[in-house]
């Protein structure tokens, strides 16, 4: 019952932003528990059947999250606060006269101030066929348990997301984790357009296609096709004509205000949705409040969780007896992963809210890795206005800041753009001051953050998490939030644990050498006796590497498949249009006549583009993963094998002729570097391995600039480590001279060996060398002169791996189960109307998207089959 001296408040919606008004009033001490003298009886109606969840994290209930793991709301919280809650009855009705709302149980209740918070529902094109069994729209728990169970019947192999924003990835990644082949539909020409920009977007797309989530851009939905027998949706047809097969479709094209009880109750709403408000949140009638994605502030929709949260704060502190808290302007920053992919937008991302005169743009565009980085300053470079960051968003919380005017922006601008080594502190890294913004869904600062460290005596995430709030929101704060806490600790002594991720409290060696002495072999068994929770993104390939690396068997055996990293699933690199590259390896870049004929050959009969690489090797481009196989059974029958250009494992031995042809040649660099790729070939490791041998000082296979690099002299062979070309390039060092081919190969397998076990998740031999304690002193110690007792070890690793070596195209051409998995749709042999290639100097290349659109170029669409005589 309401207190006498009580005031009513009813709250119409129990989602994280209504939730977070009545928090906000428990904090306040406004409810009638805390004696506060403005007390309010609140009344909280909810039309779903469960309390207050994370939208925001939805798509974890597919990764073994429940429901009662997404809980931000308890029955008994709301119990404890004598919160009326009442859930599963919709609200129909407002009587602005009698001040009243009715519901669908035909309930009626008073108040003397009211709060919308009702959100928005999602849009659904206006097509033929949205309704049909196997339709979905991504917003409520109860939706995903339909899409669930949906997936789990006989027959659905195939999902589709219509819309590419960020609802539609998480979407994508939803079906994805059902274990679909999922395609995502855009009709914009990028994913993410109120996000990211062109460029932004062209690495996203290339980053998730990696991840085999099939992009279809540019491109619009006409209708949805039904099973002639079932009835069910089947597929989509596109606005290109292309028919898209698919047995779950899920709409995520937007979300639109659910203003239709303001609209019935007579309030002002805008032209194009939304209750409209003053900067009070306060509608046209000032009984009555509206907060969330249901009210438009500023003539616009405020579409994210943390300007919500500010207009939460705003009406709670209003209804708290301030009358001039007002919502300012909400921050549109994100921060996220999409599918495990870094992405960040902030301040004014494109530029378009400045004249063109006023602005700058820097832009950091690493194509191989599929890294974007573009800030946008002012002209004169003395202040950031912001910036889209893909693949890598690192220091985002830093540059967030700067564009608030808590931080100041660094005179050279490259520091805004460089992506930052995880291991090492930067210039913008350390410029973190108390009044930085960390955590903007819930206003947390990085002085509250630290402030709560001291003096709770705060040790784990977390615990940090659930005494600020920081982390509860999209989670995107989560990283900063952790170094801001092993800072704090390391400031008063407490020696840090470095932690590979939340499942493991043990950083990658440790794990290795877990995975190691204790002979584990699958990554449940791991988990189950040495972590917490189901993995992610960044433990299970790294798992799956370690377990490689000890030789545990074909990669895509039983659990490990699940694993593995993205190109590791097809033995494949995807590229940018969803095509597969072949890469056969040729050691030492020595080839016979007839294999160089089988390339061509199979380069001829499926219509593959072809090329020579810098590592002497030929790529083959453009083939469709069910034409994987069979292009791989004739490059075997010619003698070849997986040259692993996929995996994190041994790339290339590059070499040059050397004393056999060349008349500077001391040493026969081809026979060593063949020898050397035949035994680390398929070698698993942090990162990828290159290698290069030189028959002369003259050095023409750049050996110093590779992982392992190998110079003749006249007395032996020099062994240089740790370079490595690329985004940083760094000169390798010297570790031993003037070796005889045995102690040469023997310092190589430890070196190696030693890498393998020691270095970080994802770090290249460059780096794992410059930050050992010692430096290239010590490696030398350990290596050459077995300083640690441990090279018979080290050694013995190594040949086990060329013991139990054995190609993983080989294998898999060997099991008709194993080749199950090659194939586009499970459902029809039709061909994928996304592959469209255009002629080109003689060969084939993707088309882009305006080719695809206006039809202004020959077209060639790549089938399931070899393509005789295609475009010929």
């Amino acid at each position: 019952m309401a207190n006498p001296t009580s005031r009513r408040l009813v709250v119409v919606g129990n989602g994280m932003v209504g939730h977070r008004l009545v928090d906000e009033l428990d904090r306040l001490g406004a409810l009638p528990m805390e004696g506060h003298v403005e007390r309010w009886h609140v009344t909280v109606l909810g039309e779903e059947p469960r309390p207050a969840y994370d939208r925001v994290a939805l798509s974890t209930f597919f990764d073994g999250a429940t429901a009662d793991d997404l809980a931000i709301g308890t029955i008994g919280w709301y119990a404890e606060r004598r919160i009326d809650l009442v859930l599963n009855e919709k609200v129909v009705e407002i009587d602005r006269r009698a001040m009243t709302v009715t519901t669908d149980a035909n309930n009626t209740y008073a108040y003397d101030h009211l709060v919308l918070a009702t959100g928005s529902y999602p849009f659904v094109p206006p097509i033929d066929g949205r309704d049909l069994d196997g339709c979905f729209v991504y917003r409520t728990i109860e939706d995903l348990e339909g899409m669930r169970a949906r997936a789990a019947v006989d027959g659905v192999k195939t999902g589709v997301v219509v819309g590419g924003g960020l609802l539609g990835l998480e979407a994508a990644n939803a079906l994805r984790l059902l274990g679909l082949e999922t395609h995502v539909v855009e009709f914009a020409p990028r994913l993410m357009p109120l996000q990211v920009c062109d460029g932004g977007g062209a690495a996203l797309r290339s980053r998730i296609e990696e991840l085999g989530v099939r992009v279809h851009a540019g491109v619009g939905v006409n209708a949805a096709i039904a099973d002639p027998v079932t009835g069910r949706v089947c597929g989509l047809v596109l606005s290109d004509e292309s028919v898209l097969p698919a047995e779950i479709v899920v709409f995520s094209a937007g979300i639109r205000p659910r203003d239709e009880l303001a609209r019935g109750a007579g309030l002002d709403v805008g032209e194009r949705g939304g209750v409209a408000v003053d900067e009070h949140c306060v509608s046209s009638d000032p009984a009555i409040s509206a907060i969330g994605e249901c009210a438009l502030i500023g003539g616009r929709v405020w579409g994210l969780v943390a300007p919500g949260y500010d207009m939460a704060r705003a009406v709670a502190k209003r209804l708290s007896g301030d009358h001039g808290a007002r919502f300012g302007g909400g921050d549109l920053s994100t921060k996220l992963k999409l599918l495990g992919i870094d992405v960040a937008s902030f301040g004014d991302a494109h530029g378009n809210e400045h004249p063109a005169d006023e602005v700058r743009h820097v832009t950091w565009n690493d194509s191989a890795s599929n890294v974007y980085r573009r800030v946008v300053l002012s002209a004169d470079g003395t202040r950031l206005l912001g910036g889209v960051l893909v693949g890598d968003a690192s220091g985002a919380a830093e540059l967030m800041a700067m564009t608030r005017g808590m931080m100041a922006t660094p005179s050279d601008p490259r520091l805004l753009v460089l992506p930052i080594d995880a291991a090492n502190a930067t210039p913008v890294s350390n410029q973190i001051d108390a009044s930085t913004l960390i955590c903007s869904c819930n206003n947390v600062t990085a002085g509250a953050i630290c402030g709560a460290i001291v003096n709770n005596r705060l040790t784990e995430v977390s615990v940090v998490k659930r005494v600020t709030s920081a982390g509860t929101g999209c989670g995107g704060c989560v990283p900063l939030v952790t170094r801001l806490l092993d800072t704090e600790l390391r400031k008063q002594g407490v020696e840090v644990q470095d932690r590979m991720c939340e499942h493991f409290a043990f950083s990658r060696v440790q794990l290795f050498e877990i995975v190691r002495v204790r002979g584990i072999a699958s990554f449940a068994e791991l988990v189950n006796s040495t972590g917490t929770g189901r993995g992610c993104d960044i433990c299970k390939p790294a798992v799956a590497s370690m377990l490689a690396s000890l030789g545990h068997g074909y990669i895509l055996a039983g659990e490990q498949a699940a694993l593995q990293d993205t190109n590791d699933h097809f033995l494949a690199n995807i590229q940018k249009d969803g095509t597969y590259s072949v890469v056969p390896r040729v050691p030492g870049g020595e080839i016979t006549p007839a294999q160089l004929i089988a390339i061509g050959q199979v380069a001829e009969e499926f219509g593959l583009y072809t090329k020579v690489t810098g590592g002497q090797r030929i790529d083959l481009f453009g083939a469709t993963v069910e034409q994987l196989p069979l292009i791989w059974q004739r490059l075997v029958d010619a003698g070849m094998e997986s040259g692993h250009a996929y995996g994190k494992a041994l790339r290339t031995v590059k070499s040059c002729v050397g004393e056999t042809w060349c008349r500077y040649g001391v040493q026969d660099s081809t026979s060593l570097a063949i020898a050397l790729e035949l035994r680390y070939r398929g070698l698993r490791a942090p990162h990828k391995i290159k290698m290069g041998v030189s028959g002369c000082a003259r050095e023409c296979a750049e050996a110093q600039s590779k992982d392992v690099g190998v110079i003749a002299t006249e007395r032996g062979w020099n062994l240089w480590v740790g370079g490595n070309g690329g985004m940083r390039p760094r000169h390798a060092e010297l570790l031993a001279e003037d070796l005889d081919t045995e102690t040469l190969i023997r310092y190589i397998d430890r070196f190696l060996a030693l890498y393998t076990r020691t270095a970080d998740r994802l770090e290249r031999t460059a780096p794992w060398v410059e930050k050992r304690p010692g430096g290239i002193a010590d490696l030398r110690k350990v290596v050459c002169h077995d300083s640690l007792g441990i090279g018979a070890e080290l050694e013995a690793m190594i040949e086990h791996h060329v013991r139990t070596y054995e190609c993983e195209w080989t294998a898999t051409l060997a099991s008709p189960e194993r080749m199950e998995r090659f194939v586009s749709f499970v459902n029809t042999d039709a061909p994928d109307p996304s592959v469209v290639m255009v002629r080109e100097r003689g060969q084939i290349r993707p088309a882009t998207t305006e080719e695809k659109i206006n039809g202004t170029t020959t077209l060639v669409r790549i089938g399931p089959r070899p393509l005789v005589g295609a475009g010929r």
